[in-house]
């Protein structure tokens, strides 16, 4: 079944994803999935943010 998103859960994502929640944690908080949470995001044209994956690689020891 598909999330309806309504305007109260909308603002809720643009402000959790400003404050730089992890998806999945957003996802949580909205009892949604984190694709959904990463849908969504890009359909409003939310900022991207760096991947937790990239960064933690780039600062591995080698």
């Amino acid at each position: 079944m598909a999330m309806e998103w309504t305007e109260e859960t909308i603002a809720r994502l643009r402000d959790l994803w400003q404050q730089g929640l992890s998806t999945a944690e957003i996802g949580r908080q909205l009892s949604v999935t984190k694709n959904a949470v990463v849908g969504k995001a890009h359909r409003l044209g939310l900022k991207p943010r760096p991947s937790p994956i990239r960064r933690a690689a780039k600062t591995a020891p080698p």
